[in-house]
């Protein structure tokens, strides 16, 4: 069995309650450089699952997208040792083959903000990203989405906005001429500090609305945040069972290698 660690957030808050567990959830708070972090437990037949909400605060708010401290979030996750990480991203579409409430599996990311984000402040170190996601990983998923959803979106590229606000029509326009099929406000930064770790890493898009301007039904229908995250909670069962099948499976691809 696998070690499984997850990131997730819109949506995804009660991804814990979607296991059969063996006893009840618990939480551990990781003390990293950059703040205390905390990630539930869940003890299944097939092993633990960790889970971090990327969004987590000391008070009774969810931390905005543009206020995560992914370094926190990242080295938690490192110092669990997994085996594999996995991210779950809220993302919009832009693909009428990827509507919302559809999960794809993500193949590549589109991050051109501005703000650096790196473990290595005091040194030029610079990192492969040239194959982000790990195969296998993905391949697994691939098979779970298409028992459990009929199909999986392939070649998804998410492109990485800072938020919170929802993107302009406009610049939904600029990311797809630049190869985005979907967008996102996190899969970006967690995405450059996984690769400086070296940790087998797979992200799943959770498609929870059209992107603006892409709704085929009214180009000029407004996004609601609360919509999203109804929506987006949907895919739970799906995300479960990916992971779930990583566990059951991955050791198993890299025994075959």
């Amino acid at each position: 069995m696998s070690r499984i660690a997850v990131i997730c957030g819109t949506g995804m808050s009660d991804l814990s309650n979607e296991f059969n567990v063996t006893k009840p959830n618990s939480t551990l708070r990781i003390e990293t450089n950059w703040g205390e972090v905390p990630v539930t437990l869940s003890q299944i037949e097939e092993g633990v699952i960790a889970i971090l909400d990327r969004h987590h605060s000391p008070g009774p708010f969810r931390t905005p997208p543009h206020s995560i401290e992914h370094r926190a979030n990242v080295m938690a996750v490192k110092s669990l040792d997994p085996d594999i990480i996995v991210s779950v991203n809220s993302v919009g579409t832009m693909r009428e083959d990827m509507p919302p409430g559809t999960v794809g599996v993500t193949s590549d990311v589109l991050d051109l903000s501005i703000r650096p984000w790196t473990f290595f402040d005091e040194d030029a170190v610079h990192h492969d990203r040239t194959s982000i996601f790990d195969d296998s990983c993905s391949k697994i998923c691939v098979r779970s989405l298409i028992e459990s959803q009929g199909f999986s979106p392939s070649g998804v590229t998410v492109a990485q906005c800072v938020g919170p606000q929802f993107e302009s029509p406009s610049e939904i326009v600029a990311l797809e001429k630049l190869g985005a099929d979907t967008v996102g406000m996190t899969l970006g930064p967690e995405s450059r500090l996984i690769s400086e770790i070296g940790i087998p890493y797979i992200a799943l898009a959770c498609s929870s609305n059209w992107a603006a301007g892409k709704d085929p039904r009214d180009p000029k229908s407004p996004i609601d945040h609360h919509s999203v995250d109804k929506l987006a909670s949907s895919m739970r069962a799906r995300i479960s069972s990916c992971v779930i099948a990583l566990q059951n499976e991955y050791q198993d691809t890299q025994s075959q290698s």
